[in-house]
């Protein structure tokens, strides 16, 4: 029974998948239009949804907000008694509702019209009555609900809240949002406080993974399994950094045939691989580390001597990873390296 539950789960987020291809080939000048909207709005934006579209709606306006474009969520029936107070001249309305005739919307729209808000239509009914009296309308149309009985709003939902998503992430990319401004808006949060630090605040200094670059395979993996970060650092005599080894490394050679641990480790590591310093931000750390999948980096000084690492982990404020999976991340060192 249970292994039938598993396949019927599976089932649910393949029609789910779905529908996200589906929205992801529906995409096109509509969508762009709306992003140059959103980008130029000079005022607020309002996403207004009812029921499970309204949930993801609440969702969609703390993501906008979260990435530098203030938006609130407006309950379309809270909205027809009084909360219409909260829009103004040059705001911008996301509307979701997957059929286009949601009642409560529909009632709103000539009044946000009258106080000169634009709106976005995210909706599958392209000819519906919401879809007429938007300035632009967002295909959301999924091939079937994931619900058995084609009702429950699943899919749908789904697509409406990456759709979102999608918006968010483009206007990030519009307005060239970093870390530092996600900083500046989390200053309460803890991830927002350790962006503030430097990399000489986090990283360690001390019982660092390293090795000579010529020392034997096996010595160098002895080192990687004792120090806990999923990597080890091989250095010259003078501990100038040579190059990095990680579990995605070794995996890597395994899977090509077996290894002779008694061969060079220099042999088989990533040769310079990307690093940090000191005196960058936490924050420029972890845009680094965000654009490259990697989860480790070493930390050298202008002589390119190891003077510690930092683990993704530190920065999240998590502490030192103490398992080897952590290191999947620092095979894309390895990728980088072969081209793959």
């Amino acid at each position: 029974m249970c292994e039938s539950w598993v396949e019927r789960g599976k089932e649910v987020i393949s029609i789910e998948i779905e529908a996200l291809d589906q929205a992801r080939s529906r995409l096109g000048p509509s969508f762009a239009s709306a992003v140059k909207m959103l980008a130029a709005c000079r005022g607020r934006i309002a996403v207004c949804g009812m029921g499970k579209s309204g949930l993801v709606g609440r969702k969609i306006a703390a993501t906008l907000s979260s990435v530098g474009r203030p938006a609130y969520f407006l309950h379309p029936a809270e909205g027809a008694h009084g909360d219409l107070g909260a829009v103004r001249e040059g705001d911008v309305v996301i509307a979701l509702s997957y059929s286009g005739a949601t009642e409560e919307l529909l009632t709103l729209l000539p009044a946000l019209r009258g106080l000169g808000a634009s709106i976005i239509a995210v909706t599958s009914g392209l000819h519906s009555p919401l879809a007429e009296a938007a300035d632009l309308v967002i295909d959301a149309s999924v091939p079937r609900e994931a619900c058995p009985l084609n009702l429950a709003p699943t899919s749908s939902t789904t697509a409406a809240l990456v759709i979102g998503d999608a918006l968010a992430v483009c206007l990030m990319d519009a307005g060239h949002f970093t870390s530092v401004d996600f900083r500046r808006l989390h200053p309460g949060g803890a991830l927002g406080r350790r962006l503030s630090l430097s990399v000489a605040d986090l990283m360690h200094r001390e019982k660092l993974p390293l090795a000579r670059a010529y020392a034997p395979l096996g010595e160098a993996l002895r080192i990687l399994d004792k120090g806990g970060f999923g990597a080890v650092l091989l250095t010259d005599e003078e501990n100038r950094l040579r190059g990095i080894l990680t579990d995605g490394d070794l995996r890597r050679f395994l899977c090509r045939g077996a290894i002779d641990l008694a061969r060079p480790a220099s042999e088989f590591m990533t040769a310079g691989p990307r690093h940090a310093a000191e005196t960058m931000s936490a924050a420029e750390l972890m845009d680094i580390m965000e654009q490259t999948s990697i989860t480790a980096l070493p930390v050298l000084d202008g002589a390119m001597r190891v003077k510690g690492l930092v683990h993704m982990h530190d920065l999240l404020g998590k502490g030192r990873i103490r398992f080897a999976a952590a290191s999947r991340g620092n095979e894309t060192q390895v990728r980088d390296r072969e081209g793959a």
